[in-house]
């Protein structure tokens, strides 16, 4: 039941990858990466948010958020930045790099009139020439939608460090990275269509991984999830969004009072439930407008709205447009291309 519901979320905040890069460092390296923001437009153009994934694949390192503590990496852990924080990977605990991503990390020189951008773009295909590799990084980019409404984003951590499986076969996430770079590089046909299902294939397997080590006691929405009232309330409402659901049958199907869920589901997830539906009603919606050619009044009554005009007044609360302006502009991103 709380797999369906994380399943019906990853489908819904559209999560995809787009290429795959290699880092080998040699003795002393390291590779310094900026903010989601400056990284999603070229990389991932038409995305809103850009996650980076890490999988050591020789060696070990060191992996932290720009003024936070490392982390240690051994050889098949995985370093995810899902908040999009700028981060270093390094063979030292606090190295930094020298101001242009991966720069430093390359034996080809660039120009120093090199755009910062360009300059990320250029260093996803170089390849380094040392020969003594301390260690080596298969790395990749995992796109995802944040508006009108993801709730996973704000639950995981500025760095998700997933330990390699230990004993038996070696771990599978490393041979799917090797097999996703070599896609990347390749350029084979249907090569876009294959990288993005090896993508969503790795991080759902991070987010298990994830859900089997985090600890306990926290009050996010992936805890929520696991918990026995919270992951029977999300499972309710992401199966039938577009039920005329009240706080009252919520808590009767759940086997709490109102004020009890009330207050356990605004623990987990930050919102009242009949406030956290009507959020999760607006991503189903942006949803249908995307995919499909339904008019408004039809997915306004398909996510729970008698009424066009209340549900535009709630998408655009959401959106900051009315939705047939929001399908527009998603048709013209769609049609952006990658500057790589």
């Amino acid at each position: 039941m709380r797999q369906d519901t994380l399943s019906e979320v990853l489908r819904c905040v559209r999560l995809r990858g787009v290429a795959f890069y290699r880092i080998v460092g040699d003795a002393s390296w390291v590779s310094e990466a900026s903010t989601a923001v400056e990284l999603a437009e070229p990389v991932m153009p038409g995305v809103e948010h850009v996650m980076v994934c890490h999988i050591l694949t020789h060696g070990h390192c060191w992996a932290s958020v720009i003024g936070e503590p490392p982390v240690a990496m051994h050889e098949g852990d995985v370093a995810v930045f899902p908040r999009g924080d700028p981060h270093a990977m390094s063979s030292e605990p606090g190295l930094r790099g020298r101001g242009r991503l991966h720069r430093q990390v390359y034996a080809e020189p660039l120009p120093d009139d090199f755009d910062q951008r360009v300059t990320v773009l250029r260093m996803l295909r170089l390849e380094p020439m040392w020969k003594r590799h301390g260690a080596t990084l298969i790395c990749g980019f995992f796109g995802c939608d944040t508006t009108p409404f993801n709730p996973l984003l704000n639950s995981l951590p500025s760095l998700m460090h997933v330990p390699a499986r230990r004993g038996g076969d070696r771990d599978w996430l490393i041979h799917f990275a090797r097999f996703a770079l070599a896609e990347s590089i390749q350029e084979r046909p249907g090569g876009d269509v294959l990288l993005e299902r090896l993508s969503e294939a790795m991080f759902v397997e991070l987010m298990r991984r994830y859900l089997e080590t985090m600890p306990e006691g926290q009050s996010t929405w992936l805890a929520g999830l696991q918990d026995r009232y919270v992951g029977r309330a999300l499972t309710l409402l992401h199966q039938c969004p577009g039920d005329p659901w009240t706080i009252e049958k919520l808590a009767d199907r759940t086997g709490l009072s109102r004020s009890a869920l009330h207050e356990r589901f605004a623990r987990f997830t930050g919102h009242a439930p009949m406030h956290y539906l009507a959020k999760w009603r607006m991503q189903v919606a942006a949803g249908l407008l995307r995919h499909t050619r339904a008019s408004v009044a039809s997915i306004a009554l398909e996510v729970g709205y008698e009424s066009e005009a209340a549900f535009s007044r709630a998408f655009r609360r959401e959106t900051n447009l009315p939705p047939a302006a929001w399908r527009r502009r998603q048709s013209r991103l769609s049609q952006k291309q990658p500057l790589y």
